[in-house]
């Protein structure tokens, strides 16, 4: 049986590979990290010409001298050195026609890798609307290699890429087209036989590559660990650099000139512009969205009703997923006996993720958004946008897009900073980015705001309820920017980080990559949460319901029989189910740490959900769906935010929960660091428990005081 063949692509960021990767995989793909390091990896499968191929979406790149840890991912794939991806059969490099010497640049250090290499002129549309033409043709002959022009998002289009690969052998492109100068060359041959062959085991291929990547940058000296090797590494250097300056040839900038003299080589009479300055559609639009005075107002305008749409929108999709599990739990609770295992299935398994699954459209509509922002390219203009003021409280222009994706999961956003190379921008945006009001956070905020805040019409447009969830976003964000201006202050740094982002095109979205996104996240939140909250509710099931009391009997019994007949018998039965749940084992926890949490307006109840999340903050839903189911044993099966609103003290008869606590609740979740995963993540990026320690510990005092000033202070006024 033959080997499977794979296929890399490989690219500039913004050049329309994940579109292209969707195009040819379509659903037979797979989302990870590469092992060992917190890098996006996406791996598909394709038919094409009756052969199976493995296609692998490599991290953008602008060089095969690689600067950040995507970018070395992308240079040891492809040159056969990582342990974990086998080196491709066949490259695929996107190139945007309508900024062809930037992109050619890889192009000609992919071509030096001796392997067999396709050139797609992504972007074709996009060029012809700045009045660019390309002759495709041409610039084929003059690289050796084939060149497909393309609109990827097109699936015909698709095919004339699947065609070629099934109907023409590709040969590696020969080596060295740029035809280095006589100096460079001799530099290339010293570092190849006096260091890269005696002490690398390099494939042979990449020797002219690894070579130049010395030559040019101290970076990749210092990457060597051992330090005499590194010394004698450094000798070599510069003697292969001396030979340059005494041809009088600048040893960091000859390799850059030499292949933007071959790229010139190729465009010269291949492209073609219009003299007159044509003013495309996304100039058009980009005059009012990176205005700057009207871009930060379109910005906000924008998230506002982002968050007012997931909250109208989805709400007749819970509703009915609410009604599901209520009569799913109605109909197992009378078809099966009484007994453990019926309570079990209906207080803990069927409670539990029927808390937590509710809230799926609402995740779902979020990333449907935050996927068409991306899509769109007006992700990128954000950033653009936010710059300035990014800046001013201490942040970098490139803190943007990580501080976005904060809205979707902390984790991706604190690996997207990745991109910020400055050491002091990174550190700062790492420590701000759990304020950003992630999705798992929106369970907590919906139930609290359904059950607490009225549903009441807001300028005719607006409700209470969104402005309420916007407000929480907004909390986050502006808690984010004085953290950052504090941490400015007390991180110093001397070294300047200039913003440099290419805006991207405005287009369509794919929705079919749209809607796909949707949907694996959803598929991701319901397998992946669901498998925490179900062990979680089972286990708080048994904590809730154990040690078991014997009922009527031991709760009249300490009851004056003048208190007894105070209540009617559905109090009393009330009054028992809530006796039970507080001799529990997890309420004899929670009561031993409700006193440092009651000056927040929360209960036990809320104490012991305030534990569970630290699994995963939407747990903190799952968990107070169980606890009531067993309080309510017995009782017709009704919503959580019902249960929330109708429970009252045993002793003052006052309702448990008011607005305040509510609020003082979601202020608490908006603030504080409640997620396992995201310190081990910050621990990981960091390489330090120092940082994560600083996070937790800052984030909880922060969201402690800030929650007891709500609750003491609106429980004052009202």
């Amino acid at each position: 049986m033959s080997r499977e063949k794979t296929i890399a692509l490989v690219g500039n960021p913004n050049t329309g590979k994940s579109t292209l990767f969707n195009g040819l995989t379509g659903l037979k793909q797979k989302i990870a990290n590469y092992p060992g390091v917190t890098v996006e990896r996406k791996v598909g499968y394709a038919k094409i010409g009756g052969e199976k191929y493995r296609i692998v979406d490599l991290p953008g790149s602008y060089s095969l001298n690689p600067k950040q840890i995507d970018e070395r991912i992308t240079y040891q794939v492809l040159a056969g050195t990582y342990e974990h991806e086998p080196a491709p059969d066949l490259i695929v490099v996107l190139v945007d026609a309508s900024n062809l010497d930037r992109n050619l640049y890889l192009t000609s250090q992919v071509m030096d890798l001796g392997i067999p290499v396709i050139v797609v002129l992504s972007m074709i549309d996009v060029a012809q609307d700045r009045g660019i033409n390309v002759d495709a043709d041409r610039i084929s002959k003059v690289l050796g290699v084939p060149v497909i022009p393309m609109v990827a998002k097109e699936e015909r289009e698709v095919q004339k890429l699947r065609d070629y690969i099934s109907g023409h052998k590709v040969d590696p492109p020969k080596p060295l087209q740029w035809s280095p100068s006589e100096p460079l060359q001799k530099a290339i041959e010293t570092l190849i036989n006096k260091w890269i062959k005696p002490n690398t085991n390099l494939p042979e291929r990449v020797w002219t590559i690894e070579a130049l990547r010395f030559i040019g940058d101290d970076q990749a000296i210092n990457l060597i660990n051992d330090i005499k090797k590194q010394h004698q590494l450094r000798e070599i250097v510069e003697e292969a650099r001396r030979l340059l300056e005494e041809s009088g040839k600048n040893y960091a900038a000859e390799e850059v000139l030499s292949r933007y003299d071959y790229i010139e080589k190729c465009t010269s009479g291949s492209v073609t512009e219009s003299s007159e300055k044509i003013e495309t559609i996304s100039d058009k639009i980009d005059a009012v969205v990176t205005h700057k005075i009207f871009g930060p107002i379109i910005f906000v305008m924008i998230l506002l009703l982002m968050f007012q749409s997931i909250f109208s929108w989805a709400e007749p999709f819970m509703n009915l997923i609410d009604l599901l599990f209520i009569e799913t739990g109605t109909w197992v609770s009378k078809t099966l006996p009484e007994g453990i295992l019926n309570d079990l299935l209906v207080e803990g398994v069927i409670a539990g993720l029927g808390g937590v699954v509710i809230f799926l459209p609402q995740i779902m509509f979020l990333f449907f958004f935050i996927s068409i922002l991306e899509g769109t390219g007006y992700m990128a203009r954000a950033a653009f946008v936010m710059d300035g003021f990014m800046t001013r409280i201490g942040l970098h222009g490139r803190s943007v897009v990580p501080l976005m994706s904060g809205f979707a999961c902390a984790i991706p956003g604190i690996m997207a900073t990745r991109t910020i190379e400055n050491w002091r921008d990174r550190i700062i945006t790492i420590m701000v980015l759990p304020f950003m009001a992630c999705s798992a956070r929106l369970p907590v905020y919906a139930i609290m705001i359904a059950a607490f805040i009225p549903n009441e019409s807001f300028l005719g447009i607006f409700t209470l309820q969104g402005l309420t969830f916007f407000g929480l976003y907004f909390l986050g964000i502006v808690t984010a920017i004085i953290a950052a201006r504090v941490m400015k202050q007390i991180i110093k740094s001397d070294i300047p980080s200039p913003f440099i982002m290419e805006l991207p095109s405005y287009k369509m979205p794919k929705w079919s990559g749209v809607f796909y996104n949707v949907f694996d996240r959803g598929r991701v939140f319901v397998t992946e949460a669901g498998k925490i909250i179900l062990g979680i509710s089972i286990v708080l099931w048994f904590l809730a319901s154990f040690p078991r009391m014997e009922s009527q009997n031991n709760f009249v019994a300490e009851q004056s029989v003048e208190n007894v007949n105070e209540y009617s018998p559905d109090q009393t039965e009330q009054q028992q189910a809530s006796n039970k749940l507080r001799q529990s084992y997890a309420g004899q926890f929670g009561q031993f740490i409700e006193p440092v949490i009651k000056p927040l307006g929360f209960d036990w109840k809320i104490g012991i959900g305030l534990i569970t999340s630290f699994a995963a903050r939407e747990v903190m839903v799952g968990t107070l769906n169980t606890i009531y189911s067993v309080q309510h044993e017995g009782d017709e099966q009704m919503a959580l935010r019902e249960k929330l609103r109708s429970d009252v003290d045993s002793e003052t008869g006052e309702p448990i929960y008011t607005v305040w606590t509510a609020l003082s609740l979601m202020v608490f979740f908006a603030l504080a660091m409640q997620c396992m995963s995201t310190i081990a993540i910050v621990k990981r990026e960091t390489n330090s428990w120092k940082w994560p320690a600083v996070m937790f510990t800052y984030m909880t005092a922060l969201a402690y005081i800030c929650s007891m000033l709500v609750y003491q202070v609106g429980s004052a006024i009202s």
